[in-house]
Formats: structure tokens, sequence, C-alpha cells
């Protein structure tokens, strides 16, 4: 529901702040109060086109603000389209909404939600989810025919089975994907295969072990580089061994020569005998690396056919690698793999498109199976909502009305198969085309909503619906602009009635000039405009106190003196009466 609303130089109204019921609030006030403003003002707030006209004079910036209390109805479709903006994170609770919509002189605007900029799509959206405004502009979800499939549906209970479907049609979507996928371009797919083809094989010959590289680029390091290390090899064990040309004696065999000398110092100084010992150590290095580093230089063989090998192998790899876009032989390898996996399905492609088609009969037959369910439903719930349409209509006056669901379907040679064996054109809803439809007078033919009337018995239509499909209507609050229009005092009561039992699962506004009607509110806010320093300012008075309503209702009377009074008392007296009657049936 809508808690609190603050407008801030919009129009005439300077500033305003208005709390509301959960019940039944009417608005009243002489013509050109400013009434009809604050209607335009929740409009705005809920997505309306801005004018930068709407600033009042003087001043850099409009700002209209609303706080929302979210309905246990209205709270699932609000939290999936916050959490859907990042506007709310998944565990959070949404207790409290809050719109903000600022309009610049310079014809510039904001939005916001709980403080976030959002686009005025967003917030549009989110109005839709909130508000549901009959005013001048006609910001009327009912007269939209794409709305009327989920009234209906939700009317007629349907919702469970229309989540089935959803599902059915899901995993059709699914199936065809693939179908097109296999069908799209024969020859494509041909090409595909034989690229896969070359490609196993190609990998597969190379037969590269995984670890492989790093030994290929090790060896081609030592071939490119044999001469130096012949030389250096040679250089080392020439200082370890000796030279037997210059006869140069070798660091082994001078350490030997050490070891021979400090065991004989340890036996005339036995403190000495680690250093022998360390000496002994030194000695065998020695000449294990002199056999190690020989071994290296005996082992040395240049073969420019195995470099010339070499060279060819790590080009290949290297070409492999580019080719398929791997970074190392395991990558080539998966690669492989996959390729192998995906050419299999190609060549059973005939057998997969077999079995494709035959899943895609069977979930067609199955969609219109559960189409034709919710189609019977409807047709049975919309005479039934037509029937009491009529009578609500009857009751405001409207007693040549005739209201019908229109449900139409569309031949398709894809489509599912309905009861007749035809084939319909379908979506998650099934496979009707609806659209609510109605004549106001007699010869006229029936027409959508929004072409039937105007005015006064636009309003009327629209709470003869939201009477009948208020269990059905998730939007909390319903706002009512001069829905009096065309009205007489004697229906006026009524209307009052009708409005005030909406809020058994709304919040409801109305704005009125009928004094019966106003009688019904279970808060009353009186518009008023005073000038002062030669400007006009628009103020709002709550009347809470049973005096000041009973001269308001008087005052709307045109009836001055103890009559009018009286007249107002029996007024409101009345209302309760009727009101405490519809509460106890």
């Amino acid at each position: 529901m809508l808690e609190e609303l603050r407008i801030r130089n919009f129009a005439i109204i300077e500033q305003l702040t208005l709390t509301f019921d959960a019940g039944f609030n009417v608005i009243t006030g002489e013509t050109g109060a400013g009434k009809s403003i604050i209607i335009d003002a929740m409009e705005l707030l809920v997505g309306g086109k801005a004018d930068s006209g709407a600033v009042r004079s003087g001043a850099d910036r409009a700002l209209i603000e609303g706080v929302f209390v979210p309905s246990p109805k209205a709270r699932p479709a609000l939290q999936a389209l916050l959490e859907r903006e990042a506007l709310l994170e998944a565990d959070d609770t949404l207790d409290v909404l809050t719109l903000t919509r600022e309009v610049r002189a310079n014809g510039r605007t904001a939005a916001r939600v709980n403080g976030v900029s959002v686009s005025s799509d967003v917030l549009r959206e989110l109005g839709e989810l909130l508000i549901d405004i009959h005013g001048q502009s006609a910001h009327l979800s009912l007269f939209k025919p794409r709305h009327h499939v989920d009234l209906l549906d939700r009317y007629a209970d349907l919702l469970e089975v229309r989540a089935a479907l959803t599902s059915v049609v899901g995993t059709l979507q699914g199936i065809r994907a693939e179908i097109a996928a296999l069908t799209a371009d024969k020859d494509a797919l041909a090409r595909r295969a034989e690229r896969l083809r070359e490609a196993v094989e190609e990998i597969t010959a190379a037969k590269f072990k995984p670890d492989e590289e790093a030994a290929l680029t090790a060896e081609r390091s030592r071939l490119a580089n044999i001469e130096q290390i012949a030389r250096l090899a040679g250089e080392a064990h020439a200082l370890l061994s000796g030279d037997e040309r210059s006869e140069t004696r070798g660091a082994a065999a001078q350490l030997a020569q050490v070891v021979v000398l400090l065991t004989k110092l340890a036996k005339v100084d036995p403190s000495s005998a680690p250093y022998a010992a360390q000496a002994q150590e030194l000695s065998d290095g020695a000449q294990e690396l002199a056999i190690a580093v020989a071994d290296i230089v005996d082992d040395l063989e240049y073969s420019p056919d195995r470099l010339n090998e070499l060279e060819e192998r790590l080009e290949l790899l290297k070409t492999l690698k580019r080719r398929y876009h791997c970074d190392d032989i395991a990558a080539l390898h998966a690669y492989a793999e996959q390729a192998r996996a995906e050419l299999e399905a190609l060549e059973n492609s005939s057998e997969r498109l077999d079995a494709l088609r035959a899943q895609e009969e069977k979930t067609l037959r199955h969609i219109g199976e559960l189409a034709e369910r919710i189609s019977k439903a409807r047709e049975a719930a919309g005479r039934n909502l037509g029937k009491r349409i009529v009578r609500e209509l009857q009751d405001l006056r409207m007693e040549n009305t005739r209201f019908e669901v229109r449900m139409e379907r569309t031949l398709d040679p894809n489509g599912c198969y309905g009861r007749d064996g035809a084939r319909y054109a379908f979506d998650q809803t099934g496979v009707d085309k609806l659209e609510f439809v109605m004549s106001a007078n007699v010869g006229e033919p029936l027409r959508p909503l929004a072409k039937v009337a105007s005015g006064g018995e636009a309003a009327r239509i629209m709470l003869a619906l939201k009477r009948v499909l208020t269990q059905a209507d998730n939007t909390p609050t319903l706002i009512f602009d001069e829905i009096d229009q065309g009205i007489g005092g004697r229906i006026g009561a009524v209307v009052g009635e009708k409005l005030w039992s909406l809020t058994q699962g709304h919040q409801v506004l109305c704005v009125t000039h009928l004094p019966q009607l106003a009688a019904f509110g279970d808060k009353h806010y009186k518009v008023h405009k005073e000038s002062r320093n030669q400007r006009t300012l628009t103020h709002v008075d709550v009347l809470d106190e049973e005096d000041r309503r009973v001269s308001e209702l008087a005052a709307m009377l045109g009836a001055l003196g103890e009559s009018g009074q009286q007249s107002a008392r029996e007024l409101l007296q009345d209302a309760r009466q009727r009101k405490q009657a519809l509460k106890v049936t």
C-alpha cells in the first residue's frame, strides 16, 4: 500500500505530505483546488511522462516521493524485479519501498528506488506492480489486453496448470533448438565433420607423449651446443685429472696427495685427524667428479640427422598447438577427444534427428492436451466473469452493457495439436489470444475495452472489473480520479459501497465530487487552495473529526444551515450501516 506521499514544488503545490490508510481514502475539494494534481503527481511517481512545465514557477525542480509497504500478494513479483535490477539481495527482506521522481526546470528527470538511481522504464515496471490509476491519462492495467489472460487465469485458478505448460514449452524449445542445429546447414555440418576428422587424425598420428616437449627441447639444446659442451667438459676434466702431455697433476691427484700428508700428520698430532677425514671426502668427490665429466666427453656424439629430426618434431608440435589453439600436449589430447566426441555425434546425427523429431511430436501433443484443458476452463470462467461484470454494471446504471471474454486461435502448421486435430500457434500461456470486449450501448458491437468508453463510463467499467477480479488482481493500490463523472447522487452511494468493498484486498484512493460516495471513506482529505504573497498554494486537511467531515459533506451537497448538516450526518450514518452490513456478510 501507499503509506506516505510527499510532493514539493509540483504545479501549485509548494510542499505537501499525505499519510494514507490501508482502507478507503477519499479526496474532495472545490474544482481547481488541486485534487487531480495529486493524482498527476502519483502518475509521475510511477513512471508517467515528465513535463518541465509541472515544476512550480520559481523553483528549480519538482520532487515526488512515495513510501510503499508491499502487500503479500505483490511482494514476490516486486522482489523478483528488484533482484533482477540488483536493487535487492536475494536474502534481503522487502519491508519498505521508496520511489522518488525528480523533474528539473530544464526538462531533465531522475528516478530512484530506495535512494538508488534507476531508469524510468524500471520505475514504470515497479509502478505497474504497486498502483493502478484510472485518471485522465488512464494508467489502467485492465485496459491493456496483454494483462487479460493473466487476470482471467488467476480468476479461474489456472496458474498451477499454466506453470506445467510453461515447463513443457521450455522442453520443446530445447528440442527444437537441437533440431535446428542439426538441420541448419548440411553442407556446413559436413565441412565441420571433415575438419574434426582431420584434427583427430593429425593429432593422433603425431603420437606426442605428455612430457615429450620438455625432453625434445633439452635434447635439441644439447646437440645444438655440442662443441661448447665438449670444450667446457674437456677443460674441466683436464683440471681434475691432469694433462699427460705436460705432465701436469690434476686436482684429484693433488687432493689424494693431501690425504696422504694429513694422514701422517694425524699420527703425529691426533687433534688433526678430522682434517684428514675431510680431505679424504674431498678426494673421493674429486675422483667421482672426474669420472662423471669424462663420461660427458665420451658420450658426446654429434648427429646432424638427429638434430634435424628434433627440429622437425618440435616444429610439428608448434604447428599443432597454433592450429588448434592449445598451450601444451595435454591440451592437444583434450581437443582431440572433444573433436572425436563431436564427430561421433555428427556422424550419428540422422539417428539423433529421428529421435528428436519423435520427441518433438510427443511434446507438441502434450502441449495441445494442456492447452485444451486450459482453454476449456477459460471458456467457463469467461462466461461466469461476463455475467458477474454485467450485473455489477447494471448496479452502476449501465443496464445495456454486454461483456465477453473473446478467445481466438491461429492456425500454425508447426503448432501444437488441438482437440479437432488441427495445429495451432501457442506460447507459454496456451493457444488462446484473449481479450476482454464489451458494448456499452444497445446496437453497438463488442469492442476492446479501451475503445468502448471514456470518462465516467470507463471508470465504472474499471470499478466493475475490479470488483469481480479483486481476488485475481495483485495490484495493491487502486486510484480512481473523479469516478463520479456523469453519475448522479442516487447511484453515488452504490459506487461508494462498491469502492469500499474493494478494500477487502486493496488500498483504495478516490477523488470525488459526490458526497454520497465520499461518505464511505475511511479517511477523508479536503483539498483547498489559498493565495499568499500573490502566489496560489494548495493545502490538504485530514478531516479526522466528525464535525469537520459533516461540514465538508454539507458543502458538497450545496445545502447550508442545519438541514445540510443533518443531511450530511444521514449520509455518514447510512454509509456506516452499509459498511457494517458488508463486514457481517
